[in-house]
């Protein structure tokens, strides 16, 4: 555990003529008056440990996790069984406690399981190159925007609403660093992304689409129209999706897609309150180069045994700072190793099972409910309903340990009685039954 020592006068005093400056105000000299804090830090007055102690243990209180409720929580994180497996590997010291192998000499088990979880990654988006994972879904939506700036030139990004809204966040937000501008394309009726729009909006200056599949509101894109809409121009195609509906659905590689995204959280990571999880990223091998993070490749070692080493890597530190495409390191590897193990463990056969399995309980939670469908088309693991007081469910559910699921006029006012209903595996018929009675009982009491 790490310590925390403050510095005395006589401390700053020291470094600063070790430096060879005369004050602190001289070190920072550098840095342009307008973006300093000359105001004092607007911060409560300190507490007694005792009392801190007391605040923190009350904020935790107010935690409550997947285990301790019934949850049709989604929208980007889902709560999957996690075998006990992974932790048995995930804890081995040689995984929990490695750092970036920069000598594949003694990083061999490092440097294979990347390599098997690019392979893995590859062979569920049907791209010929992935990395060896990301943060999480966000930062690699707006990876591959950068990687289509730095491919094309162009300055304008066509984005489906469809796509998460962190996501799009998240790609407005870098986007203002590498001069791009971000253009948003509406839903339809059914929920689904305007096809017409689309196309609309694409033009010659174009850097790259971004779709997701299945869209936040749970939808099955119809990839094919939507991809001949967003290359016509020549525009780099990029695809946010979910990995486990991926036995059932096509792979993006089958629609033409450029470059494949998406959050690996679902892969075998627990919630934990959010975090942290990874992104994985795939692509063609066109864009092999302009792909941010790492890719581990095998070769042969002298005496002709496999061996693996790191091929690529494009963080600043390795290469020229204005030339890199990201800055993670280590970062998520023990989270794709847990997604890695996932995968292995789950088999072909039983990614394919999974997904049939929540596509069923799914139908069968949409007709319980007997809700009006915000997304009327096909859907795999999600879908939107109205629920016209949503407070109301809320509360009655909030009493019977149910989370109903996610309140989609945070981020469509258009929906704001939408409320949006993931099922996973751990969702049995008796649990989506009682999520039913609720929003029954709360149409009942509106009618009353």
């Amino acid at each position: 555990m790490s310590r925390y020592t403050s510095a005395t006068d006589a401390d700053r005093r020291e470094m600063l003529d070790a430096i060879g400056v005369e004050s602190v105000e001289e070190l920072f000299r550098d840095i342009p008056e307008p973006v300093r804090q000359r105001e004092p830090i607007a911060l409560p007055d300190g507490m007694a440990e005792q009392d801190v102690f007391d605040h923190l243990r009350g904020l935790a209180s107010r935690n409550r996790s997947a285990d301790e409720e019934v949850t049709f929580l989604g929208a980007g994180m889902y709560d999957h069984y996690v075998p006990a497996l992974i932790d048995s590997i995930l804890q081995r010291s040689e995984f929990l406690t490695p750092y970036t192998p920069y000598q594949p000499e003694i990083s061999q088990g490092t440097l294979q399981a990347m390599f098997e979880f690019q392979t893995a990654i590859s062979e569920l988006t049907g791209l010929p190159v992935a990395n060896a994972s990301l943060y999480e879904a966000p930062s690699s939506v707006a990876s591959a925007g950068y990687l289509a700036k730095l491919d094309n030139g162009r300055r304008r990004i066509v984005v489906s609403r469809g796509v998460h809204p962190h996501s799009r966040e998240t790609l407005r937000t870098y986007s203002v660093g590498f001069g791009s501008t971000v253009v948003e394309v509406p839903l339809d009726e059914r929920g689904a992304t305007d096809v017409a729009a689309l196309a609309d909006a694409v033009d010659d200056d174009t850097s790259a689409v971004v779709l997701q599949q299945p869209n936040f509101l749970g939808g099955v894109e119809d990839l094919g129209p939507l991809a001949e809409a967003a290359k016509r121009t020549g525009a780099v195609l990029v695809c946010s999706v979910d990995p486990l509906t991926l036995g059932i659905l096509r792979p993006p590689g089958d629609f033409g897609v450029d470059v494949a995204v998406g959050e690996g959280q679902s892969l075998g990571n627990r919630l934990d309150f959010g975090g942290p999880s990874f992104g994985f990223f795939a692509a063609q091998e066109k864009y092999m180069r302009r792909m941010p993070g790492r890719i581990a490749g095998e070769t042969v070692d002298v005496d002709g045994k496999r061996g693996f080493v790191l091929t690529l890597q494009t963080r600043e530190q390795h290469i020229r700072r204005e030339k890199a495409t990201h800055n993670i390191t280590t970062a998520q590897a023990l989270n794709a190793l847990a997604g890695v193990i996932y995968l292995s463990w789950l088999g072909k056969r039983g990614l394919v099972e999974l997904g049939e399995l929540m596509l069923m309980r799914t139908a069968y939670a949409r007709e319980a409910l007997g809700a009006e469908l915000l997304n009327p088309g096909p859907v795999v693991r999600e879908f939107a309903v109205r629920v016209p007081d949503l407070d109301g469910l809320f509360a009655r559910a909030r009493a019977e340990g149910i989370n109903p699921g996610y309140r989609l006029g945070r981020d469509y006012p258009q929906y704001a009685d939408g409320l949006l209903v993931a099922i996973t595996e751990r969702r049995t018929r008796q649990d989506i039954d009682r999520l039913a009675a609720l929003v029954a009982s709360v149409r009942e009491g509106i009618h009353a």
